[in-house]
């Protein structure tokens, strides 16, 4: 065998590993169906303490339960995005045969369309979070409330900022 055969062969199998590497990632992505689960157990028991003391607690008090209920719900929405998208993109393709249940986006979703849906959530989950600050602001700091608007501002920006930079990578897409 000569030495440009060699070469080849060792650049194949090389190319092949880093290509099956990609499998490491899979017991990531099962690590958040798990994570999934815990989110689900956080939103029943949240549910049954605010269902179980209705009568006693305070209108704000429900109001702050039901934002955290919505963000158990955001938070399970951006695990199913990152485990849909992250899998698909960087693993294997999901083979769902056409099922009637699969998510209109899970063909289509490439990482920049992940990464904007990551931004929104994160954003939602972010004005959730502020809101419950502002809901209880006699307990809450100047201190803490700024910074919360300080964050929850730099989130809204960067997703910005991230949705311009797409837009224009798309017209330099269409562009060639």
């Amino acid at each position: 065998m000569s030495d440009g055969k060699n070469v080849q062969l060792v650049e194949h199998v090389l190319e092949q590993g880093i290509f099956a590497s990609r499998w490491i990632l899979a017991p990531v992505y099962a690590g958040l169906v798990v994570s999934l689960f815990l989110i689900m157990f956080k939103f029943a028991q949240k549910s049954w303490a605010m269902a179980t003391h209705v009568i006693s607690i305070s209108l704000d008090d429900t109001i702050l339960g039901i934002l955290s209920l919505i963000d158990l719900s955001l938070m399970g929405n951006l695990l199913l995005m990152i485990m849909f998208g992250g899998y698909q993109n960087f693993v294997s393709k999901l083979e769902l045969r056409g099922h009637e249940d699969t998510p209109e986006w899970i063909s289509h979703v490439g990482f920049g369309d992940l990464k904007l849906k990551l931004m929104g959530s994160i954003v939602a989950i972010s004005a959730i979070e502020l809101l419950k600050g502002f809901m209880s602001i006699e307990s809450a700091s100047d201190r803490t409330l700024g910074w919360g608007v300080g964050i929850h501002m730099t989130f809204v920006i960067s997703a910005l900022f991230l949705a311009i930079m797409d837009a224009l990578m798309a017209k330099v897409r269409h562009v060639k």
